[in-house]
């Protein structure tokens, strides 16, 4: 009987497992995903700051129903308990309701979505102030950047909520009346963003200070490197580890900034509450018994600022090569 004749393994696709393995291999050993793997704080709150932002996208598809929405209320459903029916409806809200009879757990899901959007943008909008500022007096010196520094050094002698406050209320002061409710938004990004660019821009002149002697830099010149070439191209990625460090510990920040002006009542207006707003909300009825309604939102903003915050923690020891 003749033998069976096995087919022949195929070499090239050995050789792209192999390569797999390796490019997998080559991830692993990575110092800052070995760190990440290797931190137990980092991966809990990596994971729950992930979570709370695919809740805050998918709000409208995860919520119960759209808690804004007033064609869906009902009055009868106010300050139900939480996980217990309501007397008169019968309806059972996981998180309670509010005195509009509006889900709190859909509130809060909605709110998130307000808190992260204008922390996120605000972050974003103080980076780019910051590190442009920061990188022109740095790579320029002389009276820029004295003039910058000075200014920095003005602003910093005020708590950073009260320059969000000054600067929130003299945008709105240019608004209309009847745009102010729509602008209100982008008027708190701008005030909470022009708050917070100067720890940025401190960061990156002080760096863009030392790298600037440095003899790549001299390099780049001797071979005609023009001067805004060698300062975007090869010392602007040198600040990238610290710039990252510390926007992320100033998303924490920043949303806790719009959490306190909306509590204020000068943050966003109360047809798109964020976090801040529910929590105003909430302590009205604190005393007469309804404590849900400010208890869940509150534990949501201490829980999304507080993993922010260790992911940054562990990011700085990450990104620090002394602590390797």
């Amino acid at each position: 009987m003749s033998k069976a004749i096995k087919p022949a393994s195929d070499p090239t696709s050995n050789e792209d497992e192999e390569g797999d393995r390796t490019r997998l291999q080559e991830i692993r050993d990575n110092p800052i995903v070995h760190s990440f793997l290797k931190s137990p704080v980092a991966i809990g709150s990596a994971l729950i700051v992930l979570l709370m932002m695919l809740a805050a996208a998918f709000a409208p598809w995860i919520a119960p129903h759209n808690p804004f929405d007033l064609a869906t209320l009902d009055l009868m459903d106010g300050f139900s308990h939480p996980m217990v029916p309501n007397e008169f409806t019968g309806k059972t809200f996981w998180l309670g309701s509010d005195d509009q009879g509006r889900d709190v757990f859909s509130a809060i899901l909605y709110g998130l979505r307000i808190s992260l959007f204008v922390g996120i943008v605000a972050v974003l909008f103080a980076v780019v102030l910051g590190v442009a500022l920061g990188l022109l007096a740095g790579w320029r010196g002389g009276w820029l950047d004295a003039f910058i520094m000075r200014v920095a050094d003005v602003q910093l002698s005020f708590p950073s909520i009260l320059i969000a406050l000054l600067i929130f209320g003299i945008a709105r002061g240019f608004i209309p009346a009847t745009e102010r409710e729509s602008a209100a938004m982008w008027v708190l990004i701008i005030a909470i963003g022009l708050s917070d660019w100067v720890q940025y821009a401190r960061t990156v002149r002080a760096i863009v200070t030392t790298e600037k002697r440095k003899e790549y830099v001299l390099a780049a010149r001797a071979i005609g490197c023009g001067p805004w070439r060698i300062a975007l191209v090869h010392i602007l990625p040198n600040t990238m580890s610290s710039i990252l460090v510390i926007g992320t510990m100033g998303l924490a920040l920043a949303i806790i900034a719009e959490a306190t002006l909306s509590f204020l009542g000068v943050g966003v207006p109360p047809t798109q509450p964020s976090l801040g707003t529910l929590i105003r909300v909430g302590q009205g009825f604190l005393f007469s018994g309804e404590w849900w309604i400010l208890l869940f939102p509150a534990l949501t903003l201490l829980v999304l600022a507080l993993s922010i915050n260790l992911l940054g923690d562990w990011l700085r020891d990450a990104l620090n090569p002394k602590l390797r």
